[in-house]
């Protein structure tokens, strides 16, 4: 019995135990679940952190990339401002030089000396020195014997007794020395090539700088000539080295500067006839902007009023500026009066013909000009006051009369095909006598157009001859006074003039004369309706009635010459 209970009880006590055990399986597996759920758990939320969090960093980089494309959009767009902005003031800028280039014209030649020096025309490059070829230079190397002896190794004491060596040692002596005397006539021959090149080069040398030295010393003696022709005050020399002088001039871009000059030695008077720059050169734009609204470069247009005063300026200083230069250079002193005729290149409006209207005339003594500080003045008075011819409306070419017409001048020289054939079958008015040049005049004025009656004069010799100008308005009395001299006219003949003009009521009085008028009687004439008319004058309105005349003093020489030049 007691056995029996001892197995139930071992029984029971295994199946508490197994209970027991299972419980504990149980709570271990719930445990083991529980945990690696939560494991489960942990690891979920750390991939869903973890991607929330490369979500994040990607939203960053993304919005950081917008922030970056968004402000280097706006650093272009800044730059393309600032660009657009730099280029529109760059162009203002240009335009603002431009206009201070012009306005700056005659100050331009105040700042330098325009005298032209005979000393820096002549030549100033040296010949080279005499060079050659270093071959031909330098000398061959001199053989040296004892170089070739070198190689040949002596016996000893010993082996000289023996014959074979003493044999050898001889033969190579005898080796060396004819080497020797080989490279001796190799060299002398060398030498003497290399120096009959070095002869030829040298020779060719002294033929190249000797023509050099010919042709500077011909430029010189060219040179020579042409300051001794100036300083005597031939004319041709004359016209030559003011031609030279405006051909120096420096002007802004688009200035033509195309002129003819004529010397008239008698009364040493220059005359200009030079080309002025067209409208064009005034910028037609004021100013550039940048209109960012619209990211354009927007042109502002000049103003009609403000073109046509800088253009009315340009002309001024240009005949302003060549007459000072023309007379700052004149150091022979062979200058007492400069006439200066200003033309343009324009096309007629109305007809779409090409024309070169006048557009600024003036002649001025050397003297008169010397008084004016050109640093100073205003140029439209300055002008005003000198007497010139200027238009109102350059900018619409409208035309002046010249005061000195250049074919006029240009008239009187006869091409080498004229003198030997017509020139000697035209009269000389100097050989006519007061009566006939009295009626030469009368008939010359009455195909011009005025009705002329003559009065003799009792004074002079000469004739006065009184027309009337039946234009109405402006025409009227002119009294017409004719001088048949070899001298140039003084003033004292221009205030007789004047006087008699005033005794006759006239309107307008003529002075004609064979030769030309000083300084002074230019002077006196500025401002008052008198016209002074050269033996060149007269010789050109003769010609353009059809009577071919010359004029040619007692033991008359050239006393004028005409010039054209282009840059």
């Amino acid at each position: 019995m007691c056995a029996v209970f001892a197995l139930v009880v071992i029984f029971i006590s295994v199946v508490i135990l197994m209970i027991r055990d299972g419980k504990r399986s149980q709570r271990q597996a719930k445990e083991a679940a529980r945990q690696g759920a939560q494991a489960m758990g942990d690891v979920i939320r750390r991939t869903v952190m973890a991607d929330r969090k490369a979500e994040r960093a990607r939203e960053q980089a993304t919005r950081k990339e917008k922030r970056a494309r968004d402000q280097a959009a706006k650093e272009e767009k800044q730059r393309h401002i600032e660009s657009r902005i730099a280029t529109a003031d760059k162009a203002t800028q240009e335009v603002a030089n431009r206009i201070t280039q012009l306005q700056e014209l005659l100050l331009h030649t105040l700042r330098v000396n325009d005298t032209i020096y005979f000393e820096s025309l002549r030549p100033k490059d040296l010949f080279p020195t005499f060079s050659a070829d270093p071959s031909v230079t330098t000398p061959c190397q001199v053989p040296q014997e004892a170089q070739f002896l070198a190689g040949v190794h002596r016996p000893n004491s010993l082996l000289k007794l023996l014959p074979p060596f003493r044999q050898r040692h001889k033969k190579a002596l005898l080796d060396a020395q004819s080497a020797y005397q080989n490279a001796l006539t190799r060299y002398q021959s060398e030498e003497e090539t290399r120096q009959r090149k070095l002869d030829a080069a040298r020779q060719d040398y002294e033929q190249a700088k000797a023509q050099h030295d010919a042709t500077v010393k011909q430029r010189n003696a060219g040179i020579d000539r042409f300051k001794a022709d100036y300083i005597d005050g031939n004319p041709e020399a004359v016209v030559a080295y003011n031609n030279m002088l405006l051909k120096r001039s420096q002007y802004p871009d688009n200035f033509p500067q195309e002129f003819r000059t004529a010397y008239m030695s008698d009364s040493q008077e220059l005359v200009i006839e030079y080309e002025l720059p067209s409208l064009s050169v005034i910028p037609t734009v004021a100013e550039y902007r940048y209109v960012k609204t619209k990211d354009v470069i927007e042109e502002k247009p000049r103003k009609p009023s403000e073109t046509k005063e800088l253009y009315q300026d340009v002309v001024a200083s240009v005949a302003l500026r060549t007459i000072h230069e023309v007379f700052e250079a004149d150091q022979a002193n062979q200058l007492n009066v400069v006439a200066f005729n200003g033309f343009v290149q324009a096309t007629d409006a109305a007809t779409g013909k090409d024309i070169r209207p006048c557009l600024v005339s003036l002649r001025v003594t050397k003297e008169r000009f010397s008084e004016i500080n050109l640093s100073r003045i205003d140029k439209k008075v300055c002008l005003r006051n000198l007497g010139a011819q200027v238009s109102p409306r350059p900018d619409e070419v409208q035309p002046v009369k010249p005061i000195v017409e250049f074919d006029m001048v240009d008239k009187r020289f006869v091409e080498q095909g004229d003198i030997l054939s017509d020139l000697e079958s035209r009269p000389n008015l100097m050989n006519l006598n007061p009566f006939e040049f009295e009626n030469l005049v009368s008939n010359l004025f009455t195909q011009l157009g005025l009705e002329t009656k003559l009065t003799r004069s009792h004074r002079d010799g000469g004739v006065d001859v009184v027309a009337f100008d039946m234009r109405p308005v402006l025409g009227g009395r002119v009294v017409i006074q004719a001088k048949r001299y070899k001298n140039t006219v003084g003033v004292s003949a221009v205030r007789d003039l004047y006087g008699t003009m005033m005794n006759e009521g006239a309107n307008k009085g003529i002075l004609v004369t064979t030769s030309g008028y000083g300084p002074d009687a230019f002077d006196f004439a500025k401002d008052k309706p008198i016209e002074l008319m050269d033996g060149a004058h007269l010789l050109y309105l003769l010609e353009q009635v059809g009577v071919k005349a010359r004029i040619v003093f007692p033991d008359d020489c050239a006393c004028m010459a005409t010039a054209g030049s282009k840059r």
